[in-house]
């Protein structure tokens, strides 16, 4: 590797760690200063200069140089398309000159003092489809900047672009109200249907969650008020330390760099306009806690109304920072008194850092009554394990402490007060789908039949941090990583360099082993906060899945890149499109991952050059066309949940018409069938990744109609292996085949209970051999 190759790879190494770059800086300006410093150095630039949109001016403004006048940081401005700083602004596109006053784009500023500096290159700073500002550098050498330090450049740009962002909202504050509307009542009912947050099962009395430090931000706490200005400042280094070491704990947990959700808090902890206020309201006479509070309202005002929903989540963003300083301010504040072990817990809303807080308290359940499924809390309890049900239910708050509710998280049920028939059906399904503990050794085994068929098992994967146990349990590959965290954890869609570090570190820990990426699927259930492309009456029908890369191109050639070139030393790399239902979708999906890999070789770029490329199957239209989606495919997965819900036009998060979701509908049965034959007979691989892998009633079915291949949530791996093993092909095929013959549901479900039960008490099932 060449001395400027290294420099570059040290620059995204140092660009990467944004924790240290942002908590090491005393306010925003000495934040965006030492960015400055660093590109420059690495790329041995006599100028680094960042400029910033002012949505409100419409101009672009300099707010960071190293190499020009400092003076005129504040003063050089100019509109998108203005310049080549604005052309690059306006087109979205890096600008390369040799002799830079030689461009007729070229503007010069006097107060710059930038005459000799002829080397001219800048790229944008953007976050998705939000324009943020430019990044350039100048050397006085022609001709200096090579396409090597265009990417080196363009990747530094994509990392910094969260920070920059954060940067940039608080430069611009300015006075705003808003009201939050207040929850209709609902009556008090025994069943309960919400929206699943965190998946999983959780039973016990229930106790309400009051946050650390709520009292001291509604100005309630009757403590002592006798405080000084250096209180104040004490307070804030001891909430910056704090948060400094929940960021590291984060980090390590959530390799997905779940840590970004603190970035904010850092920003408004080191903007100047926020200390000045309070500070200038202590010296007019203000109380300290009284100062802290007054100027929190007006960021909460200004967040709350703004037009951009991104921005309005940094709400909570607020209240957390200002109650965390006014705790430390009062040094003994209110804290939980660790009564919520084994219970499970009902809040009107969490923080991010409380969610850690019930994970150590050994909480069986969480259910929010506010929120959404895209809130950070939901993504960290999932990676946490921890059940969390969303249910707009305000009257939940008002059930007596202890009262005993049944969590189910599988399929969004909460039970208050369940009865014993209910209570004993839930034991059932734990029995059923419990996994058992088992040894290493009994995990590595190869599954086959009693009578010796081969069947793959592969694990589903939401969170890096899974990987750990789908490797423990010797998962064949990763059968389907679903890549929706790094853009629900983020305010904004992540850049082609986040996603990079992301996907880089699931290929180095299956290095050995198959791995299929799904692109992104956003949908009703994984909605992106940033974006109303989800949004409708419908989102399921709407504008979701492959629909919305396709729409977006950029986003999803940003993605693209990203896979191919994490995974170009990938022994078995695997691109999968979801949600994909005409054959004329699958080529346009395909032609742009052949143009991304044809870019990425023209730029000279380490990539993987022959991925297997292969589709979801979720849509009842590819049924009837599946022979000629073989020709041209890889491989297929089955998405068994969709599939199912488009069949039969069930929304099954419908609490209505949740009981006319039956993965038994001979409609499905037999799609399903249709849909393994076809890829069969052009010798195409096909797998199960929906929950019906994972199933043990249907997995004897899944076999008898040709799956070999299944991919489950590695928690899944050993009592599927199991349930492999006593089955025979034989036995399997013509289960099967007398399913397949079944015209209504209840025959259907007679048929499928009766096999069961036979295998259960070890009798001869249905259609099998005496």
């Amino acid at each position: 590797m060449s001395r400027k190759d290294r420099d570059h790879f040290n620059l995204l190494c140092d660009i990467g760690d944004l924790a240290a770059l942002v908590t090491g800086s005393h306010n925003i300006e000495a934040f965006l200063d030492s960015t400055v410093k660093l590109v420059s150095r690495h790329l041995e630039a006599d100028v680094c200069s960042i400029y910033l949109y002012d949505e409100n001016a419409g101009d672009l403004v300099l707010k960071a140089t190293v190499g020009l006048n400092p003076d005129a940081i504040g003063q050089i401005r100019m509109k998108p398309g203005e310049g080549l700083v604005g052309a690059t602004f306006e087109s979205l596109h890096p600008i390369r000159e040799a002799f830079a006053s030689c461009n007729p784009l070229f503007k010069y500023f006097e107060e710059a003092n930038e005459d000799r500096f002829e080397s001219f290159l800048s790229v944008p700073i953007q976050r998705g489809v939000q324009k943020i500002g430019v990044l350039v550098v100048q050397h006085e050498k022609p001709d200096y900047f090579s396409e090597r330090d265009v990417m080196a450049l363009k990747a530094s740009a994509s990392q910094l672009a969260g920070a920059v962002e954060n940067a940039r909202l608080l430069m611009d504050l300015y006075e705003a109200t808003g009201t939050p509307a207040a929850p209709s009542a609902l009556e008090p009912q025994a069943f309960i249907r919400g929206q699943i947050a965190s998946e999983g099962i959780a039973q016990g009395p229930i106790t309400f969650f009051k946050k650390s430090h709520v009292s001291f931000l509604s100005g309630n706490a009757n403590l002592c008020t006798r405080f000084t200005e250096a209180d104040f400042h004490e307070a804030v280094k001891k909430t910056s330390r704090e948060l400094a070491e929940l960021q590291s704990r984060l980090a390590e947990r959530l390799p997905e760099s779940a840590s970004l959700i603190f970035t904010a808090h850092f920003m408004i902890l080191k903007d100047p306009k926020f200390i000045d206020r309070i500070v200038h309201q202590i010296t007019e006479g203000a109380s300290p806690p009284d100062a802290v509070r007054s100027v929190a309202r007006h960021y909460i005002n200004v967040f709350s109304s703004s037009s951009h929903a991104y921005i309005r989540e940094k709400v909570s963003d607020m209240e957390d920072l200002a109650g965390r300083i006014l705790k430390n301010m009062y040094r003994h504040g209110q804290e939980m008194q660790g009564n919520e072990k084994g219970r499970i817990v009902v809040a009107g809303e969490l923080y991010p850092s409380e969610i850690l807080k019930l994970a150590s308290e050994d909480v069986q359940g969480v259910i929010l009554v506010k929120g959404g499924i895209t809130s950070h809390v939901s993504i960290l309890a999932r990676s946490l394990k921890i059940p969390l049900i969303i249910a707009d239910h305000p009257q939940l708050m008002e059930l007596p402490e202890e009262t005993p509710v049944l969590l189910d998280a599988t399929i969004g049920n909460i039970y208050i007060n369940p009865d014993e028939e209910i209570l004993a059906q839930f034991a059932e399904r734990q029995a059923a789908g419990q996994v058992l503990a088992k040894t290493p050794d009994t995990a590595c085994r190869i599954a086959c039949t009693a009578d010796g068929t081969r069947v793959r098992l592969l694990a589903n994967i939401n969170l890096l941090s899974e990987l750990a146990v789908a490797k423990e349990m010797n998962a064949e590959g990763i059968g389907l990583y679903r890549t929706e965290f790094p853009f629900i954890v983020r305010p904004t869609f992540p850049s082609e360099e986040e996603q990079y570090l992301v996907y880089k570190h699931l290929f180095d820990e299956m290095a050995d082993r198959e791995v299929t990426i799904r692109t992104l699927d956003i949908s009703g259930d994984k909605a992106l906060v940033y974006s109303n492309a989800t949004s409708g009456k419908n989102p399921d029908l709407g504008l979701r899945s492959i629909r919305f890369s396709l729409r977006h191109r950029p986003l999803f050639e940003q993605q693209l890149r990203a896979i191919l070139r994490a995974g170009a030393d990938a022994g078995r790399l695997r691109i999968m499109f979801p949600m994909i239902s005409s054959l004329d979708e699958f080529r346009e999906a395909k032609r742009i991952l052949e143009i991304c890999m044809d870019d990425l070789a023209r730029e000279n770029l380490p990539h993987h050059s022959n991925p297997a490329i292969g589709m979801m199957v979720e849509v009842p239209s590819v049924v009837e066309i599946m022979p000629a989606l073989a020709r041209e495919t890889d491989f297929f997965s089955i998405g068994t949940n969709d599939f199912i819900q488009y069949t039969i036009a069930v929304d099954r998060t419908n609490e209505k018409v949740a009981e006319y979701y039956r993965a038994y509908h001979p409609a499905v049965l037999r799609g399903l069938s249709r849909v393994v034959r076809a890829a069969v007979a052009a010798e195409r691989e096909i797998a199960v990744c929906g929950e019906m892998g994972h199933e043990t009633e249907y997995i004897p079915f899944l076999l008898g109609i040709g799956v070999r291949t299944l991919s489950v949530g590695p928690q899944f791996l050993p009592a599927v292996h199991d349930c492999i093993a006593g089955l025979t092909l034989a036995d399997a095929e013509r289960h099967a085949g007398i399913l397949l013959a079944e015209d209504t549901l209840a025959g259907a479900l007679k048929v499928l209970q009766s096999y069961t039960a036979g295998r259960t008490e070890g009798a001869p099932a249905p259609g099998s051999a005496l």
